[in-house]
């Protein structure tokens, strides 16, 4: 009679926790990170008219107040993952917990135009840090077989914040009588706006200190002993620990450090690969989705529609935002990345076609007539629903699984960097463009959707059901 060998079965792949509840806590508190990244990015929207009138700034110079926290983004995501190596992933989230809450104080006190921008970068170092380091302390605790179901909390953890940024500026709004610049307890709505995110900021330090240190820092450290309790608490006790501690150590050894120059290659300077990367990024950008999330209100006050209302409406924005994040992750692995991307796409490209032929019926006294005013507001909602259920998750699956294991970090940051820039650029030119021709603007996003339909066609290859190993 003859055996046949069993395959071995790495001690990560068994890994059923103990207690479930605990490891969702531990991974909702680390996605604390993405709501204030959600939070932080979208409050200044109820700002932005009331920070026109206090400080008389044109077009150009509120824009680059809006848009420079993003230099702050791409400093902190550039920085954070090397200082969560020398001091670990949960002393790198309180830095951020600090810098959020000496951002939202300082930016709800200031004093000048100038020193509102410099708490705006401090905020966006904090966004930047938490963008890199919730993903990653998420991975790293969460035991495999959940690993995809609670990183998506990071996700979620993002447009959640967008959502309750927008509902909470609405709020303020109301009790201050639809002012923005109404007083409310001695300071100006627009400063509780910006003020109120120190609560969120101070409940996730305190989150902090109540979950444990990635097993994976703790092993770098050499704490072995350490790293097998928390291995035992997040993996269950079933699994043999200094087994998993092994295989962990070895595949740490095997790493390959990717660096900037093994990115280079070919007649365009990067690998074709990596520039596939950056297209995705920049699409993702030039479609217009933060102008949505920045500046919405502003956009409905430009076409009449009185604050309060506007206010609203960028709530019911943000929450389409929730519901296509989630038909997003319920289809990303069923009918593959590529159908959504262009499926949102083409759906984009509609709606702000639409928004475009709607702006473009303007009245000289700054208001849309009602048929135009409904077909802009149902095509606002229609292109945020399209992006969410696409391109919004779709651009990080693919960028997390589309490059070789050789170059995956490495060609990340790049990816990375170039969205922010993007996104700065979008955030930058919006008000200067919408005071040329608002509507001939959104031509300009709409165009950006049709072109990125070729460039997922010709381009883009699906990664869905392939191991990272066969990526190339």
């Amino acid at each position: 009679m003859t055996s046949t060998a069993q395959p071995t079965v790495p001690e990560g792949r068994k890994a059923q926790p103990d207690h479930l509840g605990h490891v969702i806590f531990i991974t909702a508190a680390a996605a604390m990170g993405g709501f204030l990244f959600g939070y932080d990015s979208s409050v200044i929207n109820g700002a932005v008219e009331a920070i026109r009138s206090r400080y008389d700034v044109g077009s150009a110079g509120l824009a680059q107040v809006i848009a420079i926290a993003l230099i702050g983004c791409a400093i902190g995501a550039a920085t954070a993952g090397r200082i969560a190596d020398r001091i670990g992933r949960i002393r790198v989230m309180q830095i951020a917990a600090v810098l959020f809450t000496i951002s939202a104080i300082g930016s709800a006190l200031p004093f000048a135009l100038w020193d509102l921008a410099v708490w705006r970068v401090l905020g966006g170092i904090a966004i930047g840090m938490a963008s890199v380091i919730g993903p990653a302390y998420i991975a790293e605790v969460s035991p495999p077989a959940y690993r995809g179901r609670l990183g998506s909390f990071q996700q979620a953890a993002i447009v959640i914040g967008i959502a309750i940024s927008q509902l909470v500026n609405w709020g303020i709004l109301n009790l201050a009588n639809g002012e923005q610049r109404g007083k409310i307890a001695g300071l100006e709505a627009w400063q509780w706006m910006l003020g109120v995110m120190v609560i969120p900021a101070i409940l996730y330090g305190l989150l902090s200190f109540a979950i444990p240190e990635s097993p994976r820092f703790l092993i770098s450290a050499g704490k072995l002993d350490r790293a097998k309790e928390v291995l035992g608490e997040v993996e269950g006790h079933t699994v043999d620990l200094d087994a998993r501690v092994t295989e962990i150590q070895d595949a740490m050894r095997r790493e390959h450090k990717s660096t900037f120059k093994d990115l280079l290659g070919g007649k365009g300077g990067f690998l074709p690969i990596v520039w596939v990367g950056i297209g995705l990024s920049v699409f993702q950008q030039l479609v217009g989705i933060n102008v949505a999330f920045y500046y919405s209100s502003t956009l409905w006050q430009s076409v009449g529609i009185n604050p309060e209302g506007s206010f609203f409406y960028s709530f019911t924005t943000s929450i389409i935002n929730i519901v296509g994040t989630v038909i997003a992750m319920i289809f990303v692995d069923r009918i593959g990345r590529r159908p959504l991307a262009l499926i949102g796409s083409a759906g984009m490209a509609i709606a702000l076609a639409l928004e475009a032929w709607a702006f473009s019926a303007k009245t000289a006294a700054g208001t849309l007539p009602s048929a135009e005013g409904t077909v802009a507001l149902i095509a606002a909602h229609g292109f945020v629903l399209f992006f969410a259920l696409s391109w919004g998750v779709v651009v990080w699956v693919l960028l997390g699984e589309m490059f070789p294991n050789k170059i995956r970090a490495a060609a990340l940051g790049v990816a990375a960097s170039a969205q922010w820039i993007a996104n700065w650029a979008i955030t930058a030119s919006f008000p200067s463009l919408s005071d040329w021709n608002l509507s001939g603007t959104y031509v300009i996003y709409a165009v950006f959707a049709l072109l990125s339909i070729p460039f997922v066609l010709k381009f883009v290859k699906e990664t869905k059901g392939k191991a990272l190993e066969e990526m190339g």
